[in-house]
């Protein structure tokens, strides 16, 4: 289902491109007791709550999840152990529009534990134990369909791993999609289609990525090269009247046709290595790598910097815009590496 370079679509402009990060520098480390067990997406979150709060969301060495305000670089809460003395590994933000609250997911994959947060006073409102048998929880979000939220989770597992699995926020489990037994997952995010207003379930997995059609629970597309890497990140936009899946393999970046699931393009980066992605703006990516951080001029399919960084893999880069700083951008890589926020 679309291995093959599509160079009939135009998608890209040929106007030329500026880089953004010609004089970009690390302005502080926000933290200095963040930690990351595993090179996950999401090992930390940044949003805006509707108390217009900029929250940062991180964990620590000591397994507490840590509430930082962004504006005035202070710490607000600390949940101490919240996940029984395993480390978390990832969390998840979601604004419940039908109850207007802000919800956070924190996951501890080795135990395959997920629990559902509200940012107002900190309650836990579900905890999910042992979702998966075997493997780990490597992944969640929420999803809104027809005024109803639902947990998705992914498993991953190097034998055979579990379905999807599809929760209400009271923690009953609604049904399975079975269409990715023996898929070995990375990463489970969503799109909702607003032209079709098609929800989407969309994976990163060993060799290749998937959509799902949410309604049917059968695969929508399989984007394949035909490799052999894991698919760990992804990000979707769109251009042009043309929906584009940006993903990075560990070594290259490519871009699909996310309804086709035509391959438009594949820029190698390295051999391996590759983690986190983020969209800068519609010309330009910033991809996470061993010890830096990658610009992509995506007009043209290549790389314009490479700005060493980090002692480990990054694997986490957010785009935000701060009320003093303007557009930032704040990474982290794994272990005991910091929270980082850069300025342009």
């Amino acid at each position: 289902m679309g291995s093959k370079i599509n160079n009939d679509e135009n998608y890209l402009n040929e106007n030329i491109f500026e880089n953004p990060f010609k004089e970009i520098k690390i302005s502080k480390e926000l933290t200095n007791d963040s930690y990351v067990y595993l090179v996950q997406d999401n090992t930390f979150i940044i949003f805006r709550s509707i108390n217009d709060i900029l929250y940062l969301i991180y964990s620590t060495k000591n397994k507490s999840i840590i509430s930082f305000n962004l504006i005035n670089h202070k710490k607000m809460n600390e949940i101490k152990n919240p996940h029984n003395n395993n480390y978390i590994t990832n969390f998840r933000y979601f604004f419940d529009r039908i109850n207007k609250r802000d919800l956070i997911i924190s996951i501890s994959a080795q135990n395959s534990n997920l629990k559902l947060w509200t940012i107002n006073n900190f309650e836990c409102l579900l905890n999910i134990q042992k979702i998966y048998n075997d493997g780990i929880l490597s992944s969640s979000c929420i999803l809104n369909d027809n005024d109803k939220n639902y947990i998705i989770s992914s498993n991953f597992n190097v034998w055979e791993s579990e379905p999807i699995k599809i929760f209400d926020l009271k923690g009953n489990k609604i049904k399975e999609i079975n269409d990715n037994t023996n898929d070995k997952t990375f990463l489970i995010d969503i799109y909702h289609d607003k032209k079709s207003f098609k929800n989407y379930i969309i994976t990163g997995n060993w060799g290749y990525i998937k959509s799902y059609d949410f309604h049917k629970d059968k695969i929508f597309h399989k984007y394949s090269d035909n490799d052999k890497r894991s698919h760990y990140n992804l990000v979707i936009t769109s251009r042009e009247k043309i929906v584009l899946l940006i993903e990075s393999d560990g070594g290259n970046i490519r871009i699909w046709n996310f309804h086709s699931g035509l391959l438009l393009n594949k820029i190698n980066i390295c051999e391996k290595g590759l983690r986190g992605v983020c969209l800068w703006n519609t010309n330009c990516l910033i991809v996470g790598s061993n010890e830096a951080l990658i610009v992509i001029d995506l007009r043209n399919n290549k790389i314009i910097q490479n700005i060493i960084c980090s002692d480990y893999m990054i694997g986490t880069i957010k785009k935000i815009k701060h009320p003093i700083n303007g557009e930032c951008l704040i990474s982290q890589g794994l272990r005991d590496e910091q929270i980082k926020l850069w300025i342009t």
